[in-house]
């Protein structure tokens, strides 16, 4: 793609990138096959290409963001399916971030949105806040149809039937390995996780020690930054991330990490990307070392060996892979692999490229749009027959959980179950 941006706007790091971006670009529209809202809406402007040529010609012009562009880069779920698809390679991940950072400085949203993204950004990085938010969602939802806006309906659709006690693994410690040792780990204990589902964290943490780790969560653990980053708001993202570097390094000053592991994909793909969202601060080799540190907790049990596996699988699960997952980490047959060895018959639904609509904060803001790529991945993965479905994060499982009577629990609760641990309780009942 021909670009045509000034000497002095390319003086700017952000616009040299994007324009080495575009030019990437060939037009193939190979991408539009893949584009979860493209297959909904059929709009061109819907689809990674049309996007592609309405940021070009924003941030070409140097002009602020209008309506139009908003519209359809906010329908973007970031799923990155086509990167994956791309034969070009064409970096959309940080040229779709370059965009929505240019959005929120330089268009004013309508009120109402305005309120509600502060509210988002203000309340689920935060776990202590998101809980409280959680009790009152659960106590509105029998007056939900009463609500003036569908997003809010959907917040308080959202909301678990109960939400789940504090961990006791939430606090900053050391949890030294049952098994022989092999390595020391930290844990990324997320933020909205913590609120949702206390499950994952106690099943990592049972696992990970079970096969020689041991398992340090550092004090005082927050956002790693990437639901603020994908709204558009950088310096609160990066603030957020630099409180995580921080507290990792101040682990491995301890004694030195063999890996961060993450069991929220959406979250891994941010914190892999720190060294590039770093590149050109003061903390940049910091960011760094956190990244290549970075690994996926299927990644690193694959390079490591499950634990024995004590009882035998027997179940018929359907893997949903999360686009933060396959797409953002390339991490596509780990999980299933190891689900297979820990005796499970694993099946995986129809397109199983397709975003199943969660994304962040996508099905808080886009309802409708999220509502409908959620029917159409439920109806393939209970075509598979399945007693179980599985995935390796948790707005996937959320989004997924509200739609079907099946129970959805997360993939290392499973190889946690095979290898010793407790029956996950997401099985005694549907989500």
């Amino acid at each position: 793609m021909q670009t045509n941006f000034t000497e002095l706007q390319l003086q700017d790091p952000a616009i040299a990138q994007s324009n080495k971006i575009l030019r990437s670009c060939v037009h193939c529209g190979f991408c539009t096959a893949t584009c979860p809202t493209y297959q909904v809406l059929g709009d061109e402007l819907d689809s990674p290409r049309g996007r592609i040529y309405l940021i070009k010609d924003m941030l070409e012009a140097g002009r602020p963001a209008d309506e139009k562009t908003v519209k359809h880069i906010d329908r973007c779920l970031s799923c990155l399916s086509c990167m994956t698809t791309c034969p070009s390679g064409v970096d959309y991940m940080h040229l779709i971030d370059h965009a929505r950072v240019h959005i929120e400085k330089t268009y004013r949203r309508p009120w109402h949105d305005r309120a509600l993204r502060w509210a988002l950004k203000g309340i689920i990085p935060h776990a202590g806040r998101f809980r409280l938010a959680l009790h009152a969602a659960r106590l509105a939802r029998p007056f939900r149809a009463l609500l003036p806006d569908k997003r809010l309906r959907a917040m308080v659709e959202m909301a678990p039937a109960s939400v789940p006690r504090v961990s006791a693994n939430d606090k900053g410690q050391l949890l030294p390995a049952t098994g022989p040792r092999r390595a020391r780990v930290a844990l990324m204990i997320g933020c909205a996780q913590r609120a949702l589902n206390t499950d994952i964290n106690d099943a990592t943490i049972r696992l990970l020690r079970r096969a020689g780790c041991d398992v340090v969560i550092p004090e005082k653990f927050g956002c790693c930054g990437a639901l603020t980053l994908h709204m558009g708001k950088e310096s609160q993202a990066k603030a957020s991330a630099r409180d995580s570097i921080a507290r990792l390094l101040a682990a491995e000053a301890e004694a030195p990490l063999d890996a961060v592991i993450i069991n929220t994909s959406g979250c891994g793909t941010t914190i892999k990307d720190y060294g590039h969202l770093f590149q050109h601060d003061d903390i940049a080799e910091d960011a760094a070392r956190v990244s290549a540190l970075a690994q996926d907790v299927t990644e690193f049990l694959e390079r490591h060996a499950l634990p024995e596996v004590t009882r035998p699988g027997a179940h018929r699960v359907a893997y949903h892979s999360a686009c933060s997952l396959q797409h953002g980490q390339r991490i596509r047959s780990t999980p299933k692999s190891l689900l297979t060895h820990a005796g499970f018959t694993v099946v995986e639904p129809e397109d199983p490229h397709l975003c199943c609509g969660s994304a962040g904060t996508y099905n808080l803001l886009q309802p409708e749009l999220s509502q409908e790529l959620r029917a159409r991945k439920v109806a393939t993965l209970e075509g598979t027959t399945p007693e179980i479905i599985a995935a390796g994060n948790i707005g996937c499982m959320m989004q997924i959980g509200g739609a079907t009577a099946l129970p959805v629990v997360h993939t290392v609760e499973l190889l946690d179950w095979a290898t010793g641990g407790p029956r996950p309780r997401g099985l005694e009942k549907p989500n």
